[in-house]
C-alpha cells in the first residue's frame, strides 16, 4: 500500500480536488465583496458620505477594470440611486452575497463530504481485500478484533481528512489571506497587527499540539489492543468459566481501562490548555483593535466605516486560522494512524490478486497428479513439522494417511489444502504449483474439510452450501426504482474501488454439485445430511421451532394432520399411553395445573401474571373457592420447597430441577410464609397473593410429588376451566390460545404441536419412541419430509456455529465439503471426536456417496482413528514428521509397524 497518505489521497482523487479547489477559488470573489460591503453601507448611505442634500445620488453597482498599460475600462456604468434606495440596494446586495457564499460552502461541503465516504471507502474495501489475500499463517499471529478496530474504527478519520487534504488548506488559507489583504488594504498597522498575532497562533499552537499525537497514538494502540482482549474473552468464555478466571479478567480490563483513562484525562487536559491559549489570542487581537483602530479614528486618521469594516474582517480570520491548525493537527494524527494500519496490512507472501480473479464459468477437471516434492513445512517458531516428504496421489486413488498428531500427518493435509504454504519443496497438480494457480481452479477442483473449520454467522443452510458461492451465476433483472438504485450502486463502486458484484444475484453454482436444478440441489442436500448422519438433527431443529400460521398454511395443516396420524399410529401399536393428550372434560395430570387450568398456550412468558392480576381472574377466583386450595397448594410447595432446600448451597445442582422458585427467592418466601401462616387468600395482598397462587400453577403431582392435588381439586379446576373460557373478556383473549384439537397452535413450536399433549414420564423410554415413531411417520410423507428439512436448514446456527453442538459443528463443516462436486478432497481428521462406530459409518457413507454415478474422485484422509484404514485402498503411515510406510492396506496392516503402534 502506498506509505503517504496525501500520495494516497491524490492518486485516488486528483480530479475531484482540481475541481473542487475551483470552486474554492471562485467562491473567494463573493467572500472578498462581502467585506467591503458593510463599509460601503456605514459611509454612504448610513453616514451621508455624497448624500450632502436631498436628491443626491451616487452610483450603485459602478462596476470599472483597472488594466496595467490599457488603463481604466468601465464595465458597467452604474445605477444613480438616492440616499435610502442606495441602501437598502446594498442591504440587499450583501443578504445576496451572504446567499451566494452559503450556497458555495453548502456546495463544496457536500462535494467534500461524498468524495470522503468514497475514500474511505475505498480504504476499507483494500483493507478488505488485503486480508483476503493474507497468507493463512498470517492470521495466526494477530487478533481479529485488533484487525476489526482498525478496519472500522481507525481508518475512519481518514474519510474526513479526505476531502480536506488539499480543499481545506486552499479554502481556510483563502479566506484568511482575504480577511488580512482587506485589513491592509483600510490600514496598514491594522494589517500588521493582525498578521504578527496569526503567526503567533500558526506558531505556537501547532507545536503544542504535537503532545495531543503522540498521547492519541497511544490512545489509539490501547484502545485496538482492548478491542483484541475483549474479542478473546467472548472467544474463550467457556474456559473462563471451567477455570474460574473471571476476576482475572476483570482485573486484567480494569488494568487497561486504568491505562486508556490516564491518557484520556492527558488529552483533556493538554486539549483545553491549547484551547485556552489559542482564545486567549484570537481574543487579543480584537482588543489591540480597538485600542489603536480607536485612537486612529478619534485623531481623524482612520475613518468609523473602515474601523467597521476591519473588526467585521477580523472576525472571519480566527476561525480560518483556527480550522487551519486544527487541520494540521488533523493531518499529523491521521498520517500516523494511517502508517500503523499500513504496516499492520503488510505482509510477505501476499497473495497476487489475480489467483483470486472472478470466474463465472465452470473451470475443468483437474486430471493431473496431485504430488509433493521434497516438501517442508516449519510452524510460526521454525520448527519442522513435515520433512522432505515426497508423494504422489493419482485421480481416483483413495488414500488414508495415518500417525500420531505429531507425526506430519496433518501438515501434509494442510499443505495439500493450501491451507499451510511449504517452507520447502513443492507441491504440484501435474507440472503446476498448486499455490500458484488460481483459487478458482483449486478452490473448486479440491475441497478440505478440518475439524477446526469455521462456520460463518446465518443459516445451516447458508453455511452447507458455503463452498458454492464462487461466482455471480444468474443476474437479478431489476425494474423501476430498483434498477436506478442498482445502477447508482455500481456506479459508486466503481468510483470508490470496490467490486460492483451484486450480492442479491443467485452465487450458488448449482454445477459444482451433483444436482441439475434448484429441486436437485435440495435433493444433494438431503443426500449429504444423511451421509454424515445429520438429517435427524436438523428434523429436530425444525421440530424446535416455530412458524408464522399466515405465511406457511400449508406446513400447519400437514401438521394437525400428522397429529392425528401419531394418535392413530400410537393406537394401532398399542402405545397410546405414552401421550396423555390435552381434553377439555380431562385433567392432564402430567400437566402443569396452570396449564390445565387454563386450558391453552401462553403468548408470552408474563401472560399469566398479567391475567392473575386482573379483576376477572380474581373474582372468578373467589367466587369458585378455587383461588383459596391454590392459595393453600401454594403456601404448602414453599414450604416443602424450603424445608428441602434451604440448606443446600445455591450452586448445588439439585437447584436445576427447581422450576418455579429460584435459589435467591427461597429467603423471600420464608420471610413470606412466617408472614402469612394462618391467614385466609382474601386477607392478604395482591402481591402475596399473586406470589403463592403462581407457585401453584406450577405443580405436577408425578413430579413434585408434595400429594396436594387430589381428585375433587383437578374435578374443580375443569370446572372453573369451563367458567373461565366461557366469560372470557376480549381483552384477555389475546393472552391464551386455546387448545384445539384441529387447529394449529401458533405459540407453540412444531413438537408441541405434534404431540398435543404431555409424555407420560411413567416410561422412561416414552421420548425416544415418540421420536422414532414421529421420525417414521415423517420420511413416510415426503413433502412434509421436504418441508421440516428446509424449516431445519433455515436454524440461525450463531456465531462460529456456536448454537450447535461440538458434533453437530463437526458434520456441518465436513458435509460443507462433501456437497461439492471435487477432484480431490483433503480431509483432515473432519471426525475427530465423533464415537468410533460412528466414525466407521460416516467414513464408509462417504466414500460411497463420493463414488456413486461412476465419479472417481481422489480421497486423501488423515483419519483419527487408524482402524478406519481398510476403507482405502492405498495407506500411508507417517511417523517423526516424514513417510514411514507406505502401500495397500493388506500390505500396512501385515508388515507396518506403524499401524501395529497405532491400535496397540
Amino acid at each position: 500500500m502506498e506509505p503517504n497518505l496525501a500520495r494516497y489521497i491524490w492518486n485516488h482523487t486528483s480530479r475531484q480536488q482540481l475541481w473542487i479547489l475551483l470552486f474554492v477559488a471562485l467562491s473567494m470573489i463573493p467572500y472578498y465583496l462581502a467585506f467591503d460591503l458593510p463599509k460601503q453601507i456605514v459611509n454612504g448611505p448610513i453616514q451621508g458620505d455624497g448624500f450632502t442634500k436631498a436628491g443626491d445620488t451616487q452610483l450603485f453597482m459602478h462596476l470599472t477594470l483597472d488594466i496595467p498599460f490599457w488603463g481604466n475600462v468601465e464595465l458597467f456604468p452604474g445605477l444613480p440611486l438616492e440616499r435610502l434606495p442606495s441602501l437598502m440596494a446594498l442591504s440587499l446586495t450583501f443578504l445576496m452575497l451572504v446567499i451566494i457564499n452559503g450556497l458555495f460552502k453548502f456546495y463544496i461541503n457536500t462535494y467534500k463530504g461524498r468524495l470522503g465516504e468514497r475514500l474511505l471507502r475505498r480504504i476499507r474495501f483494500e483493507l478488505i481485500d488485503r486480508i483476503l489475500r493474507f497468507p493463512p499463517n498470517y492470521f495466526k499471529r494477530i487478533k481479529a478484533g485488533e484487525i476489526a478496530s482498525m478496519v472500522k474504527d481507525e481508518v475512519e478519520p481518514l474519510g474526513g481528512f479526505t476531502a480536506d487534504a488539499f480543499v481545506q488548506p486552499a479554502l481556510l488559507g483563502g479566506q484568511a489571506l482575504t480577511a488580512l489583504i482587506f485589513i491592509f488594504m483600510q490600514h496598514f498597522w491594522l494589517g500588521f497587527v493582525a498578521f504578527a498575532m496569526a503567526i503567533v497562533q500558526v506558531g505556537i499552537i501547532p507545536r503544542m499540539r504535537r503532545r495531543l499525537i503522540e498521547l492519541g497514538r497511544e490512545r489509539q494502540i490501547s484502545a485496538r489492543q482492548l478491542a483484541g482482549r475483549v474479542t478473546e474473552i467472548v472467544d474463550g468464555i467457556g474456559t473462563v468459566h471451567a477455570f474460574d478466571t473471571s476476576n482475572f479478567e476483570r482485573a486484567d480490563i480494569a488494568s487497561r481501562l486504568g491505562y486508556i483513562f490516564r491518557i484520556r484525562y492527558d488529552i483533556y487536559q493538554w486539549k483545553f490548555m491549547v484551547k485556552f491559549l489559542n482564545n486567549f489570542l484570537a481574543q487579543v487581537t480584537p482588543f489591540l483593535f480597538y485600542v489603536i483602530g480607536g485612537y486612529l479614528t478619534i485623531v481623524g486618521k482612520l475613518d468609523v466605516g473602515q474601523l467597521v469594516a476591519v473588526i467585521n474582517a477580523y472576525k472571519e480570520l480566527p476561525g480560518p486560522l483556527k480550522e487551519l491548525i486544527d487541520w494540521d493537527l488533523a493531518r499529523q494524527d491521521v498520517q500516523v494512524k494511517y502508517e500503523q494500519v499500513v504496516e499492520q496490512f503488510e505482509a510477505d507472501q501476499l497473495l497476487d490478486a489475480e489467483i483470486q480473479a472472478l470466474e463465472p464459468s465452470s473451470t475443468g477437471p483437474m486430471n493431473h497428479p496431485l504430488s509433493t516434492n521434497n516438501l517442508m513445512v516449519e510452524d510460526d517458531n521454525g520448527a519442522r513439522v513435515l520433512e522432505h516428504v515426497s508423494i504422489k496421489i493419482s485421480p481416483g486413488e483413495t488414500v488414508a494417511i495415518i500417525g500420531t498428531a505429531a507425526s506430519g500427518a496433518d501438515a501434509l493435509a494442510e499443505a495439500l489444502g493450501r491451507i499451510t504454504r511449504p517452507t520447502g519443496g513443492k507441491v504440484s497438480a501435474g507440472d503446476d504449483d498448486i499455490f500458484m494457480l488460481p483459487e478458482a481452479i483449486t478452490g473448486r477442483r479440491i475441497s478440505y474439510a478440518a475439524p477446526d473449520a469455521y462456520l460463518f454467522f446465518g443459516s445451516l443452510k447458508d453455511n452447507l452450501l458455503y463452498g458454492l458461492k464462487h461466482a455471480p451465476t444468474a443476474t437479478v433483472s431489476y425494474k423501476g426504482a430498483a434498477a436506478d438504485k442498482r445502477r447508482w450502486d455500481i456506479l459508486e463502486a466503481k468510483r470508490s474501488g470496490n467490486a460492483d458484484f451484486d450480492l442479491n444475484s443467485n452465487w450458488i453454482d448449482i454445477a459444482a454439485t451433483r444436482a441439475q436444478d434448484m429441486d436437485g440441489l435440495f435433493e444433494a442436500m438431503r443426500e449429504v445430511l444423511e451421509v454424515v448422519d445429520l438429517s435427524e438433527d436438523v428434523l429436530q431443529l425444525a421440530l424446535h421451532s416455530t412458524i408464522d400460521v399466515d405465511s406457511d398454511p400449508t406446513l400447519a395443516a400437514h401438521i394437525v394432520q400428522l397429529r392425528r396420524r401419531l394418535r392413530e399410529e400410537l393406537d394401532r401399536r398399542n402405545l397410546n399411553s405414552l401421550v396423555i393428550p390435552f381434553e377439555e372434560d380431562r385433567y392432564n395430570t402430567e400437566a402443569m395445573v396452570g396449564e390445565n387450568l387454563f386450558f391453552g398456550m401462553m403468548s408470552s412468558d408474563s401472560a399469566i401474571q398479567a391475567i392473575a392480576k386482573t379483576a376477572y381472574f380474581r373474582n372468578m377466583m373467589e367466587e369458585s373457592g378455587l383461588g383459596e386450595a391454590l392459595f393453600r397448594m401454594g403456601m404448602a410447595i414453599a414450604e416443602n420447597t424450603i424445608e428441602l432446600f434451604k440448606d443446600l448451597p445455591l450452586d448445588h445442582p439439585f437447584f436445576e430441577r427447581l422450576t418455579y422458585m429460584t435459589p435467591e427467592e427461597i429467603p423471600a418466601y420464608q420471610q413470606r410464609l412466617q408472614r402469612l401462616t394462618g391467614q385466609s387468600m382474601r386477607s392478604v395482598g395482591d402481591e402475596d397473593r399473586i406470589a403463592l397462587i403462581r407457585l401453584s400453577f406450577f405443580y405436577v403431582e408425578p413430579r413434585h410429588r408434595f400429594g396436594l392435588l387430589d381428585e375433587a381439586l383437578m374435578s374443580k379446576i375443569i370446572e372453573v376451566r369451563h367458567q373461565f373460557h366461557d366469560h372470557l373478556p376480549n381483552a384477555l383473549r389475546g393472552y391464551i390460545e386455546r387448545y384445539d384439537p384441529s387447529a394449529y397452535l401458533s405459540s407453540g413450536n412444531l413438537i408441541e404441536n405434534i404431540i398435543f399433549g404431555k409424555v407420560n414420564h411413567r416410561f422412561s423410554d416414552a421420548a425416544k419412541q415418540l421420536r422414532e415413531i414421529g421420525s417414521s411417520l415423517m420420511r413416510a410423507q415426503p413433502g412434509l419430509y421436504q418441508a421440516l428439512l428446509a424449516l431445519g436448514l433455515e436454524y440461525n446456527i450463531g456465531a462460529a456455529g456456536r448454537r450447535l453442538s461440538h458434533s453437530q459443528r463437526l458434520k456441518l463443516s465436513f458435509a460443507r465439503a462433501l456437497i461439492r462436486k471435487s477432484d480431490y478432497y483433503i480431509f483432515n481428521r473432519p471426525l475427530s471426536g465423533l464415537d468410533h462406530h460412528l466414525q466407521d459409518r460416516i467414513v464408509e457413507a462417504s466414500l460411497a456417496f463420493l463414488a456413486k454415478d461412476g465419479d472417481t474422485p481422489a480421497v486423501v484422509w488423515v483419519l483419527s482413528n487408524t482402524p478406519l484404514a481398510k476403507h482405502f485402498e492405498r495407506v500411508i503411515a507417517f511417523n517423526d514428521r516424514t513417510v514411514a510406510e507406505d502401500g495397500s492396506y493388506e500390505t500396512i496392516v501385515e508388515n507396518g509397524s506403524v499401524y501395529k503402534q497405532l491400535i496397540a
